[in-house]
């Protein structure tokens, strides 16, 4: 199945546009309603796959644990992992946990998304494709062990 959405966001004033298929949607989001409320869902879910990493430094509720040479989900390699788990208050989706797995460069490799912290992954990806774009370099790519299951982003640009 093939999804497309796109996204214009300027974090300074909170407004959102999403186009897909079906509609186009402009939002603030410090002022969301229930027809805004689905595409803020879509949004904080897109935003968090492509830019997982800065939002770990704005999150609230936020606990962390490392651990050191831990073998990846997908390639099995050694490799450090960070574990972010949300709190059981606020978000769209709380409680849940994510483990990157990053290397001595601090570039992350593969993640593991886990809800309400079970055990076991729902998801494992790859993070591949990395382009720097005014300075921010952003994995684009995102496959899982199977090939059954990818997410690409595609002309992303960061304005100043």
């Amino acid at each position: 199945m093939n999804m497309a959405r796109s996204w214009v966001w300027n974090p300074k004033t909170g407004d959102v546009k999403m186009t897909s298929a079906k509609d186009t949607i402009q939002y603030n989001r410090k002022s969301i309603d229930s027809l805004s409320q689905n595409a803020d869902k879509a949004f904080i879910n897109d935003k968090f796959w492509l830019l997982a990493p800065f939002n770990l430094v704005s999150d609230n509720g936020v606990t962390f644990t490392e651990k050191q040479g831990v073998s990846a989900p997908i390639s099995g390699k050694k490799l450090n992992k960070l574990t972010a788990l949300y709190s059981n208050d606020g978000g769209y989706t709380p409680g849940d946990a994510y483990d990157f797995y990053y290397n001595s460069d601090y570039e992350i490799k593969e993640w593991s998304f886990r809800k309400s912290n079970q055990e076991k992954p729902n998801l494992s990806t790859t993070w591949e494709g990395y382009e720097t774009l005014n300075n921010i370099t952003l994995s684009k790519t995102r496959n899982d062990s199977t090939g059954l299951f990818s997410i690409y982003f595609t002309d992303v640009s960061v304005k100043n």
